[in-house]
């Protein structure tokens, strides 16, 4: 009842930036994973750290998989909340967590058996594909703690508790420190267990934050209940939370397809400095974008509960908050970067020649950044009102239908050579974002005040 009267009658925007701040640090801790285990393999060998870089795109491919199951629970249960459905919130994140099962163990077995294979398409050394294996072996075999720690999240997202959710994950991020040096090189009475030490400080890492999650979950303290009678896999209720899930899933699939079409342009027209530069804007972009990404995620709950309560006013005054926190704190991001391009490049790498290259380069690829905001709230009030078509349609759209096309045509015209790679992305910010926005306003908005209206007769 406290949790119901938080979301329904908090005034609106300190109700996002409550939610919003929580939401960014757990994001923040998440990508410190990946981080954190670089750093410490980096230090068994050069062989290492390539295997590992093997290893993540298809670690995070099936990551944005569970996260975007996540996200479908979250949207169907902040719906069912709102709407005072107890019942059917208990039984989405029940039915949720059992596809969260099913999804690991699908993934441990098609990882662990395709990856030898999958590692020696990428390497000649036996050393690299022996080390990514041992990493592989361990990160995937545990697969479910992964899947079901991000399905917990999205549920305690879903009722306005982001606190529960970073601490849990501040939790397991310590205990991944910790761990990591004393698995890898066996420190004390510990193994010494190299590329698996590694895996296995992050499996455990997630364990203890998914049952830190799991145990406030199965308290007093939370209004959802996990029960055994709705462990059954409704094909409909599936369907529904599949399908809101897909649309962050086809964001990370197109993004990486973007990046591998990024990389084989720009390898012809300027070589490896260029490949370079490249590599250092996603790192900046990715770091800048982190912050509205947590805005927009964190306002799919609040979108969800106050559209299933009825209140489309407030739902119309989540749409404008959203949208308005997300250009300003793009605009700002932008007008930074192209003020001080060399500082955010040197961050990443200290080459003189790549930072020459870089400034231009950055600056034409971040060129009105705030565009991006756009997609990135018509998309986030598409899952949180329960449209997934629209939202994987504008995924698709921004990326595999304008970003992919210009990635290849626009270097060989008007001698554009590398500045066509880097003008892509602001091209596609410019119809991308006017296109999903303005279809949510013909939409979603008109939707909502027509609804407002009838409410008010």
């Amino acid at each position: 009842n406290v949790n119901q009267r938080f979301m329904r009658e908090k005034p609106i925007l300190p109700l996002l930036l409550s939610m919003a701040l929580p939401m960014v640090v757990s994001m923040l801790v998440n990508s410190l994973y990946n981080i954190i285990d670089s750093l410490f393999v980096a230090k068994i060998g050069e062989d290492a750290i390539t295997a590992l870089s093997l290893v993540y795109p298809v670690q995070n491919l099936i990551n944005a998989l569970a996260i975007g199951f996540g996200v479908g629970i979250n949207a169907v249960i902040s719906y069912h909340l709102g709407a005072g459905e107890i019942d059917k919130a208990d039984a989405a994140a029940t039915r949720g967590i059992a596809c969260s099962v099913v999804h690991g163990v699908v993934s441990m077995i098609v990882c662990i058996t395709v990856m030898p294979r999958f590692l020696r398409l990428f390497t000649d050394s036996e050393q690299v594909a022996e080390m990514g294996t041992q990493y592989a072996s361990i990160a995937f075999a545990f697969s479910v703690i992964i899947m079901v720690g991000l399905a917990f999240e999205k549920i305690y997202q879903a009722m306005g508790r982001m606190q529960v959710t970073m601490t849990a994950l501040l939790f397991g991020c310590v205990t991944n420190i910790v761990l990591d040096p004393l698995l890898i090189f066996g420190i004390g009475p510990f193994p010494r267990l190299g590329m698996r030490g590694a895996a296995l400080a992050t499996i455990l890492s997630q364990l203890l934050s998914a049952i830190w999650i799991l145990r406030f979950l199965t308290s007093d303290k939370t209004i959802l209940k996990l029960r055994r009678s709705s462990m059954h896999l409704s094909a409909r209720r599936i369907r529904k939370i599949v399908g809101l899930g897909l649309s962050g899933f086809t964001m990370a699939i197109t993004n990486c397809t973007v990046q591998i079409m990024c990389n084989a342009t720009l390898q012809v027209y300027g070589g490896d400095l260029y490949v370079g530069v490249m590599t250092v804007i996603n790192s900046i972009r990715e770091i800048a974008t982190l912050p509205v990404t947590g805005v927009t995620h964190s306002a799919q709950p609040v979108l969800g509960f106050n559209y299933g309560a009825k209140e489309y006013g407030r739902v119309k005054k989540a749409i404008v908050f959203t949208s308005f926190i997300a250009i300003l704190y793009t605009t700002g991001i932008w007008l930074i970067v192209d003020g001080f391009p060399a500082f955010f490049i040197r961050i990443f790498n200290q080459d003189a020649e790549l930072i020459a290259a870089g400034i231009p380069a950055i600056r034409l690829y971040f060129f009105g950044f705030f565009m991006m905001s756009l997609q990135f709230s018509g998309q986030s009030i598409f899952v949180g009102l329960g449209e997934s078509k629209k939202a994987i349609f504008f995924s698709i759209f921004r990326k595999v239908i304008i970003v992919v096309p210009l990635t290849i045509l626009l270097p060989g015209m008007f001698g554009m050579g590398t500045n066509g790679v880097f003008a892509a992305e602001p091209i596609s910010n410019f119809v991308g974002g006017i296109a999903c926005f303005g279809t949510m306003l013909f939409t979603i908005w008109r939707k909502l005040t027509k609804l407002q209206k009838q409410e008010a007769v």
